[in-house]
């Protein structure tokens, strides 16, 4: 008999993952002690519990694994999954149609900007290469500029490159395109045929040849536009708060924003660091899209992985909510990355309006 801190070690999940398992039914311990309620379990429940903590990270529903687990045929096991799997597959495509048809109508509506003038931001930027060998973080402008005044559309962006050298670099070359350009009639749409293209860049490169992700804030009138592909981040400091404007796409993020999945299964998910989405040969590409109305004194700030996977998120709060002009930000938040032991690359823009 195995104590719950040992079948855990064996599982590489945690304690309080298993005491989850046992509370939904999914995999009960072999013996509870009456009296201190210690759980203990058997060497044979091992695959058991992986082949859960697997069908909780695709977030299969829960009637659903019970069946799944339940079944001592592993050729009936594989055809209920299978056709879970299916049907899921068959929903979406149903559901596809539907959403289209909604996204057409709102964006028939006036989507476009309604201010006569153009924000004027001030932005400075840190990178660096870390404790990596390679340096494949970028940020765009890639030049210093402390102050900048413009006329019209403006952006700002990082890229999280990984691979081989140079996807970042791509990525952010096709979004070049659209800073200065003249005032256009959907900058929504343009940005998302932009990140489009940027991904084709990338993919040109080769199958072998890597990828990124890519964070774009874009600056339209009286809106600020974010298209996002992958896990670096995008943050707005408004009215004395930090809020954060995407969402990582891994494997797991989603089914914990869905609830299907816990924080701390995730921990120990062997998948919780893989993308699903990002700017690669045969990846999904397409960026999540978000629109902020503009206030006077927003601060918005670009991160990649290296910065807000190394610093705490009260840490990285505080640097960020900190009065000072976008370099003295950008510096204090390289300094803390610095100070964490710089694991990975690292990149941030600080964009205050």
């Amino acid at each position: 008999m195995l104590t719950i801190g040992e079948f855990a070690r064996a599982t590489g999940l945690t304690a309080k993952a298993l005491r989850l398992y046992d509370d939904l039914g999914l995999l009960a311990p072999a013996d509870v002690d009456a009296h201190t309620g210690y759980r203990r379990y058997t060497a044979d429940q091992v695959n058991r519990a992986r082949l859960v903590a697997r069908l909780r990270s695709v977030g299969v529903p829960l009637r659903r694994i019970a069946t799944i687990v339940g079944l001592d045929d592993r050729e009936a096991a594989a055809a209920e999954l299978l056709s879970y799997w299916r049907q899921v597959e068959a929903d979406t495509a149903s559901s596809r149609h539907v959403v289209a048809a909604l996204v057409s109508e709102m964006r028939g509506h006036d989507m476009h900007p309604t201010a006569t003038h153009h924000p004027a931001p001030r932005s400075a930027h840190r990178a660096g290469r870390g404790g990596r060998s390679l340096d494949l973080d970028r940020v765009h402008p890639r030049e210093h500029r402390v102050a900048a005044q413009v006329t019209g559309q403006r952006v700002f962006a990082v890229a999280d490159g990984y691979g081989e050298d140079g996807a970042a670099d791509a990525a952010l070359e096709a979004l070049a395109s659209l800073d200065g350009a003249e005032q256009v009639a959907d900058p929504l749409g343009a940005l998302d045929a932009t990140v489009t293209r940027a991904a084709e860049a990338v993919a040109a490169r080769g199958v072998d040849a890597g990828g990124t992700t890519l964070t774009a804030l874009l600056l339209a009138g009286d809106r600020a536009l974010v298209a996002h592909v992958g896990d670096s981040r995008a943050y707005v400091v408004r009215d004395g708060s930090l809020e954060r404007l995407t969402r990582d796409h891994t494997v797991v993020q989603s089914l914990i924003d869905e609830g299907r999945l816990t924080a701390d299964e995730a921990r120990s998910d062997p998948d919780r660091n893989l993308l699903n989405r990002a700017l690669a040969p045969g990846a999904p590409a397409a960026p999540d899209l978000s629109v902020r109305q503009l206030h006077a004194g927003d601060r918005f700030v670009l991160t990649t992985d290296g910065v807000h996977s190394v610093l705490e998120p009260r840490r990285l709060a505080e640097l960020l909510l900190a009065p000072g002009t976008p370099e003295e930000v950008t510096h204090a938040v390289e300094a803390a990355v610095l100070a964490a032991g710089a694991p990975d690359n690292y990149g941030v823009v600080v964009v205050d309006v």
